[in-house]
């Protein structure tokens, strides 16, 4: 999978900016990327400290580019600007404290095309990652939220599932924009979505409101002209074994092979992809932002630089997208 990314990134010089660049696990994985010519990795922080920690590993940081906020000649340039995006809702002055922060400064030079996208997430958390990003760079046409996507990968398995991070309790209409968006991020790990939505429910085996969103969610994807196939209300059982899909949901062409899941809200998806990842064996990537005008995208605090490295990849190869 990320051999395919690679090769559709190599050479191309995508600029991918880690506002994290003091982090050790970033540096290191920004010395590969740019060691392996994958992309041109943009450091922000404090260049002194960066070339400090990284002679004190043994790497080199020849060729690298790292930005020191406060010395940066376009920080007035970068405040007119969030000023003119905030539109009354934030100062000179407050937009000047922000930008002075390098998740705000790393997402400005995204949106004033000084680079192509963005991770972040290794001290920051999903919150500062992400509110940046609406604020400055913003969602895309047709796209009213911000969502996110995990991939799993297990041997030769890959599953994609929505949203495990962002949004707490989705309404159906956000359902619906969740499973279309993520049905594209499967695409992009050459996945081809069998959409499935997640409840306590099958077609109708239980009542409550939480059901009826996921239901009315249903009902709308039905009505779209999509490409790809999408159904529910299932249970996870009903979603991947054919043997319960016939009994509970026979007339399903999705229910027992579903590969992309959407998840009712957030407590279901971020404890479903974890149980997956630890107890079932599966290597999760993500969270992968969804419905941005750019690729950003948040890491886990807990990562390690190989997480680092691949998720910079896949930001990289969604700009191509």
């Amino acid at each position: 999978m990320l051999t395919e990314m690679i090769n559709k990134i190599k050479g191309k010089g995508t600029k991918i900016v880690f506002p994290e660049g003091n982090d050790a696990r970033v540096l290191e994985a920004a010395i590969r990327l740019k060691n392996d010519g994958i992309l041109a990795p943009i450091l922000l922080g404090n260049i002194e400290e960066i070339n400090a920690l990284a002679a004190s590993k043994g790497w080199s940081t020849d060729g690298l580019e790292m930005i020191d906020i406060a010395q940066d000649p376009r920080m007035d340039e970068f405040v007119a600007k969030m000023v003119e995006l905030r539109k009354g809702k934030m100062d000179e002055e407050a937009c000047r404290k922000a930008l002075s922060k390098s998740n705000y400064f790393g997402t400005m030079l995204v949106k004033m095309g000084f680079a192509d996208g963005l991770v972040g997430g290794a001290t920051y958390s999903t919150a500062d990652t992400v509110r940046p990003a609406l604020q400055l760079v913003k969602t895309k046409p047709g796209s009213k939220l911000v969502s996110s996507c995990f991939i799993l990968f297990k041997d030769d398995q890959k599953l994609a599932m929505g949203d495990c991070a962002i949004n707490i309790d989705p309404s159906d209409e956000d359902l619906v924009e969740i499973a279309v968006e993520t049905a594209k991020t499967a695409r992009v790990f050459g996945i081809e979505p069998k959409v499935g939505l997640l409840s306590y429910s099958t077609k109708g085996s239980g009542k409550g409101p939480a059901v009826d969103k996921v239901v009315s969610a249903c009902e709308k994807l039905a009505a779209m002209d999509l490409d790809f196939d999408v159904d529910g209300e299932f249970q996870f059982d009903a979603a991947v074994s054919p043997v319960v899909a016939a009994q509970k949901a026979p007339n399903s062409k999705v229910a027992g092979h579903c590969n992309t899941f959407v998840f009712p809200n957030i407590e279901a998806g971020n404890i479903g992809y974890k149980i997956a990842a630890r107890l079932g064996g599966y290597e999760a990537v993500g969270p992968i932002l969804q419905g941005l005008n750019a690729p950003i995208n948040d890491l886990s605090r807990g990562c390690n630089t190989e997480e680092v490295y691949k998720l910079a990849i896949i930001t990289a190869a969604q700009k191509y997208i």
